[in-house]
């Protein structure tokens, strides 16, 4: 079992911070600063409550916030990108919400050394409209981090941040700097402008295939920006998303010999085969398989699994794959009826129920 990341926040980093801080501040309390940290709570939090822990603890060790921040930005330089580092923009979001101008260029800097892509989120909301004209000028930065700060940070729907309710009502501001930055030399930044536009696509599913049809067929770059910012459209069967990508209704391809495991012990593995067959080559064929989840109150909800895109030029392909049911954080498995569907080119083509129980039964 991987070690948690929690335990990153272990001596030797608090040692290498203490030395950092030292540096930056000689009058820094160490001794303070490490009886702070490892109180009676510091074993059982775990990793965003170390890290909002780590900046509380910073706030009682250093003067009024218009001193720390200097301090805390020469610290900040001795330090690689890493999300192990965010409290120093953390700091800035929690006792900087009143020191705008002061806060801002705080966190421009800070993200060059961590990422700042979580504390710019509270100053959008507070002040809209300046906050995006500083993203604005930082898609233009010479540092790439910050570029991308410029994107993520308006990301309407940022894993593990809160929203911005704003943009997922209307991300028109949001636009103007994606506009900016597709064409960004960083792949780093590239990729942050698709998943943008990949979390637009789920409150405004046709602006992003608005764009799409826009953007694509420019260069490489640009193609892979697109493809990947329509991940959620193309799992939806959006059907002029779809089509834009070539996967038109497979209506030549025929489905042979479904079949899928009718019985699944859980923490076992459903497997499923099938035999795709066509009079002509099967073409471009974007294959998925959907399964209907049972859920605590009874009822299902489909999630859908990528298998293959490819340019088939046979007229049969063969088809073998399988779904753990093995326990992972972020899903939990129900016992009772389930189903099992196979996709292509977003259309349901075959399906089949089958049963996951709780423990083996004489039946298997």
């Amino acid at each position: 079992m991987p070690e948690p990341l929690k335990n990153l926040y272990n001596h030797t980093f608090f040692d290498s911070l203490n030395t950092a801080m030292l540096q930056a501040y000689p009058a820094f309390d160490t001794l303070k600063f490490n009886t702070l940290i490892y109180d009676e709570d510091w074993e059982t939090k775990e990793l965003k409550q170390r890290m909002r822990h780590i900046t509380e603890s910073l706030h009682q060790c250093l003067p009024e916030y218009e001193l720390a921040i200097p301090i805390l930005k020469a610290a900040s330089c001795h330090f690689s990108n890493t999300f192990t580092h965010m409290f120093f923009p953390e700091y800035a979001e929690l006792y900087g919400m009143e020191h705008y101008d002061i806060s801002i260029d705080a966190l421009e800097h800070f993200t060059q050394y961590s990422s700042s892509e979580f504390a710019i989120r509270p100053f959008i909301i507070k002040y809209p409209e300046k906050t995006m004209q500083h993203m604005k000028a930082w898609a233009k930065h010479k540092n790439e981090h910050v570029r991308r700060l410029a994107s993520e940070g308006c990301r309407p729907r940022l894993p593990w941040a809160m929203q911005l309710p704003a943009f997922v009502q209307d991300p028109e501001p949001v636009l103007d700097i994606l506009e900016q930055l597709k064409h960004d030399e960083s792949l780093y930044v590239r990729r942050s402008v698709a998943n943008n536009l990949n979390d637009i696509a789920k409150d405004h599913p046709q602006i992003v295939a608005d764009i799409a049809k826009t953007w694509l067929g420019k260069n490489e770059d640009t193609d892979w920006l697109v493809k990947h910012a329509c991940r959620t459209l193309l799992k939806q069967a959006h059907l002029q998303t779809l089509a834009l990508f070539g996967y038109n209704p497979a209506e030549h391809t025929q489905v042979k010999e479904f079949k899928v495991t009718p019985e699944v012990v859980w923490g076992g593995r459903v497997a499923f085969s099938a035999q795709l067959q066509s009079n002509t080559s099967l073409g471009k064929l974007r294959l998925e398989f959907a399964i209907d989840f049972m859920k605590a109150n009874g009822k299902t909800a489909r999630k859908v699994f990528k298998i293959s895109e490819s340019n088939i030029q046979t007229s049969s392909k063969n088809i073998e794959k399988s779904f753990s049911f093995k326990p992972i954080s972020t899903r939990k498995y129900y016992a009772g009826k389930h189903q099992l569907s196979l996709i292509i080119n977003g259309q349901v083509s075959a399906t089949l129920p089958f049963v996951l129980f709780t423990e083996p039964t004489e039946t298997l």
